[in-house]
């Protein structure tokens, strides 16, 4: 059912409570679940993570604003804490980073796809292939660390195969910028688009910094700096292409928008009923943020909000294997490089980001180092070869 943004219905801000056994619900199993419900799990956990980041940052530089943000932002704490807590024990540090990676690879592959602004499509195309050779990378240290088949996360959705190699993958900070799109004419897909991947690579790096530092094995504490190191870069870059422009209001406003529409696509696909209410319930709390910003857009703007949203809820993100996609995009441009904000083929990198590469690379590269000789086999956590086993 399309949701008429010039007429919203949702749940009253002061109207959302919790207790702290509604926030610590029963977590999903890894095995048994759907991946793509952890997908929805991560990548909203991510969308709320950003919510209060860009809340206190706005908090930071508007005295006016304090309070409402403050109000809203507490409800956020709480959706976050229970979206956070639904993943699990089961998964062990390396299979949740799997799981991330998994997100990384399939919405961005869907947002390529949909996206309507060629230059954005390819700068998600750019990304996707980078974090795809860190899926890889990941599985090689699973299956070296804990003797595990990362396809029992992936759920043989998703390819195990090395992407655009990590190890080239540094670059010389300018080259992670690209040219931002215009808010004023901007289809509003795009935004949306930008928003929640920038949200979900903020949140994995997040993640990789975190965790790292928790492993006693040196190769994976290696690993995980490597790879934490691209996942600023890609903040970087998807955080660039967002119209820097727009006034502290006009982001607010869009930050609410999204979470509205990503948990309205949610809903749309979510293959677990227990997970599903959740979706519901928090939608229709979004959809009260998003009226409650829309008021004080118009005090503090004197402007209609909808001037900057659609009439209709855009087409949803789909929750779904984008293989063939991937592949199609490895076989065409796992060779491009970035100059500034262009792709360009690899003999064309500037000298700036190889000579940044070979100081960095200069004692070697862990990611080279964990996947030396690795090539992914099916039942690996169960039984090795027989011919791997002479």
């Amino acid at each position: 059912m399309a949701i008429d943004l010039s007429n919203i219905k949702g749940c009253p801000l002061e109207q959302q409570r919790f207790t702290w056994r509604e926030l610590v619900q029963h977590p999903i199993s890894k095995l048994d679940d759907d991946t793509f419900t952890r997908v929805r799990i991560i990548l909203l956990n991510g969308l709320e993570h950003e919510a209060l980041r860009f809340s206190h940052a706005f908090a930071r530089m508007s005295r006016d604003m304090r309070a409402p943000l403050a109000r809203v932002r507490r409800v956020e704490q709480h959706q976050h804490t229970m979206i956070n807590w639904l993943i699990g024990a089961d998964h062990s540090p390396l299979e949740t980073t799997i799981a991330y990676e998994q997100v990384a690879i399939e919405i961005t592959a869907a947002v390529a796809q949909a996206e309507p602004d060629p230059y954005l499509a390819q700068t998600y195309r750019f990304g996707l292939l980078e974090d795809f050779d860190h899926m890889y990378r990941y599985s090689a240290m699973l299956d070296r660390l804990e003797g595990k088949d990362a396809n029992n996360i992936l759920q043989c959705y998703t390819d195990i195969l090395p992407g655009r190699p990590t190890v080239v993958e540094h670059r010389d900070p300018d080259d992670d910028l690209r040219n931002p799109f215009d808010a004023k004419t901007a289809h509003p897909l795009s935004k949306l688009h930008a928003l929640t991947i920038m949200a979900a690579e903020q949140q994995t790096h997040n993640y990789y910094m975190n965790i790292g530092p928790l492993f006693s094995d040196p190769v994976a504490r290696l690993l995980y700096a490597e790879i934490a190191s691209i996942e600023e870069q890609h903040t970087t870059q998807y955080e660039s292409i967002i119209d820097p422009d727009q006034t502290w209001m006009e982001q607010w406003l869009m930050h609410e928008f999204n979470e509205v529409y990503n948990y309205y696509g949610a809903v749309q696909q979510e293959s677990n009923p227990r997970i599903k209410a959740i979706w519901e319930r928090f939608l229709d709390y979004e959809l009260g943020h998003l009226q409650y910003v829309m008021e004080l857009f118009k005090q503090v703007e004197r402007r209609d909000p909808m001037e900057i949203l659609p009439p209709v809820m855009p087409e949803p993100i789909a929750f779904a294997s984008q293989r063939e996609f991937v592949r199609q995009v490895l076989l065409q441009e796992v060779d491009l490089r970035a100059d500034g904000p262009d792709f360009v083929p690899m003999e064309q990198e500037p000298d700036g980001s190889r000579a940044y590469r070979r100081q960095l690379n200069a004692e070697g590269s862990p990611t080279e180092a964990v996947a030396a000789g690795y090539v992914w086999n099916p039942g690996t956590e169960l039984a090795l070869p027989a011919e791997q086993q002479k």
